[in-house]
């Protein structure tokens, strides 16, 4: 690579990530690590020593401004080029290698990004917004031979898209790097002495902002992360005994790209879980492949859509154990019981869903708390998931993800799958199925289904 004016400008604590040749380059870290600054003066690099068509593209860019045009013309100016490229108002293109950049925002223009042909650098900044949804348009449209996507995010939650399922998902055709303000040997002093006097006065905003560190916890989702990972093993951890009766909970696919899920308990123990797809012609059998797991316990299932076929399916197959509906949007359990002083069910929950995943969002809060802190809780308020279980990583991921709402009535509800959607996140079939699993004693008061047709 040539020696240029913008390559004295780049931070040597970066030259072996640009050089690396993989597909997927992955940056992140905390402010001030020069991430974008460093990625606008390769890009400007690059256009003018070769013809490379960029799409620079990030959440929202409702003015040029927003985009990183900015910084790319700055680099530009800053190595004496200016007078080889042509800056327009919303463009820039050089004028002998015919190296372009388009700059575009994803949650309103995903259609258009989906029409770009021949893309030999797709930049994405600001990747911690990016979603699963958007993703699977973004990728496949990026298939030049040889392009490549650079990817640049500040970490925000640990479950996010970008930061928990991306890198897995690309494996080894991606590359890496976390940069911090430390590693920037152009930072200046003002913005040095910022970092650190949020070091000293506040330390654990100092790791999510300056040291790039994700937050374990969304403070709107109704299950803390932290509270998910302390559940893992804990009747290990704490030395009891959490089994019981045996409970299933199955969360039945409402469509195509939908999957089935069950989670099978022993008591307060989620010893394991079972996920499939099947079409709407196969509903009977998944029933069944749900009823297999049962073995002498419960049943809980969704009964909205096409769970509502459940009961009759093991009706019709003479199932003896029992099996119970499990409906999200109905009415509360013991409405007139206090869930706190002077506050009742149905002074609390709007519905169903609500009231059981504050339920196990209360337990595994227990569970935390008596894991770190030492806390005393009876078993029948704790819950317990073995370490060995398969999708467990998903498991927490999805179980932290949904967040509270709030009815018109003012009650505690929990973001729908339509909700959930529109935030690019898919559908948390496991950790549906593990609230009822979790919660027999919130199913239709307490008489079986069978008994009910």
């Amino acid at each position: 690579m040539t020696s240029t004016p913008a390559m004295y400008q780049l931070n040597p604590n970066l030259r072996e990530f640009w050089r690396i040749r993989k597909p997927y380059k992955l940056l992140k870290g905390g402010r001030f690590s020069s991430k974008t600054q460093d990625a606008g003066g390769m890009a400007a690099f690059l256009a003018r020593n070769y013809t490379v068509k960029f799409l620079c593209i990030r959440q929202f860019q409702n003015r040029i401004a927003d985009s990183v045009y900015t910084v790319i013309k700055e680099k530009i100016n800053q190595a004496c080029w200016a007078d080889e490229f042509d800056i327009g108002v919303s463009s820039i293109k050089h004028r002998t290698t015919g190296s372009e950049f388009l700059f575009y925002g994803i949650a309103r223009n995903l259609n258009d990004i989906k029409g770009t042909e021949g893309v030999d650098i797709c930049w994405i900044e600001e990747g911690e917004g990016l979603t699963e949804e958007q993703w699977a348009v973004i990728d496949p449209t990026i298939r030049k031979e040889g392009s490549e996507i650079w990817i640049l995010w500040n970490p925000d939650l640990m479950t996010d898209f970008v930061q928990a399922k991306l890198p897995k998902l690309l494996g080894d055709d991606c590359v890496i790097k976390h940069i911090n303000y430390a590693d920037n040997p152009f930072l200046s002093d003002t913005a040095r002495a910022k970092a650190e006097r949020l070091k000293e006065a506040d330390q654990e905003s100092y790791n999510h902002i300056y040291l790039g560190q994700p937050r374990t916890n969304d403070d709107a989702a109704v299950i803390k992360f932290s509270w998910v990972e302390a559940c893992v093993n804990a009747h290990l951890k704490l030395g009891m005994s959490l089994s019981g009766a045996r409970a299933v909970g199955y969360d039945v696919a409402d469509s195509g790209d939908d999957s089935n899920a069950c989670a099978i308990f022993d008591g307060a123990l989620c010893h394991d879980l079972d996920e499939w797809k099947a079409g709407e012609d196969e509903l009977n059998e998944s029933a069944m492949r749900a009823w297999a797991h049962v073995k002498g316990g419960r049943l809980i299932y969704d009964s909205i859509g096409n769970g509502a076929h459940v009961g009759s399916t093991l009706k019709a197959a003479r199932a003896v154990q029992r099996y119970y509906k499990f409906n999200a949007a109905g009415a509360i359990i013991n409405p007139e019981k206090e869930y706190a002083p002077k506050i009742k069910n149905k002074d609390k929950f709007e519905n169903l869903k609500a009231q059981a995943w504050q339920d196990v969002a209360d337990r595994m809060r227990n569970t935390f708390n008596a894991v770190t802190k030492g806390q005393k809780f009876k078993p029948s308020e704790l819950i317990s998931i073995t370490g060995d279980l398969r999708k467990l990583e998903q498991l927490k991921l999805e179980l932290s993800t949904p967040r509270k709402r709030y009815s018109k009535r003012g009650l505690d509800m929990v973001e729908t799958k339509d909700e959930l959607a529109k935030r690019g996140v898919a559908s948390p079939n496991l950790a549906d199925a593990f609230v009822m699993g979790a919660c027999p004693h919130l199913v239709a008061n307490g008489r079986p289904i069978r008994d009910l047709l």
